[in-house]
């Protein structure tokens, strides 16, 4: 019985042994999770980054198409302005001298032996006027400083616009604005016969 007795009251070196195994295997088992949830923080990490990446990505094509677009109509728009405010002093300085020629004329300063023919130059000189006036008018009508010029009429010799012109663009402007409801019922005419 004292040797049943020792067994009990010491540990055998095959627990100890077991023991120090399940020890082992609990710590590497700690380990292993650790490591596995570095991974899996590692994964998902890379997986927002992959996001942010096409986020970008997409994000980067679409901007920049916008911008570049913007750019070149930017870069359009400006030009045509540079050409509009060049011309636009062009008319400026043909109407600064225009209004210099006619305020050289003085009626009552003429005497009476040649006011018949100052008369017919200043008549011609307020003609060649309201006639650069009336082209500025019609050149400048489509763009912004059109409103300078108010609404564009007329010229003294036939216009600049002839009648026919005025037509044929009337009658393309209505055909352009009607031509959807004619083909419409053209085709409801063609569908009600078939039936």
């Amino acid at each position: 019985m004292e040797m049943q007795h020792d067994s009990f009251v010491g540990q055998s070196p095959l627990s100890e042994d077991l023991e120090s195994k399940m020890r082992d295997s609990q710590a590497r088992l700690l380990q292993l999770q650790s490591e596995r949830d570095e991974i899996e923080r590692q994964a998902r990490e890379w997986e927002e980054l992959n996001s942010n990446k096409k986020t970008f990505l997409s994000g980067q094509v679409e901007v920049s198409e916008k911008l570049g677009n913007a750019v070149t109509l930017i870069d359009r728009e400006l030009l045509a302005m540079r050409k509009e405010l060049h011309e636009l002093e062009q008319c400026r300085q043909v109407f600064d001298n225009s209004l210099r020629k006619i305020g050289k004329y003085d009626p009552e300063s003429w005497s009476r032996e040649n006011l018949k023919m100052n008369l017919e130059k200043a008549i011609v000189v307020i003609e060649n006027a309201a006639e650069e006036y009336d082209q500025a008018a019609y050149h400048f009508s489509s763009m912004r400083s059109g409103e300078i010029f108010g609404s564009v009429k007329k010229g003294r010799k036939g216009g600049i616009h002839s009648d026919s012109g005025d037509f044929l663009a009337d009658l393309k402007s209505g055909l352009a604005f009607n031509l959807p409801i004619i083909t419409l019922g053209a085709l409801a005419i063609v569908l009600y016969f078939l039936k």
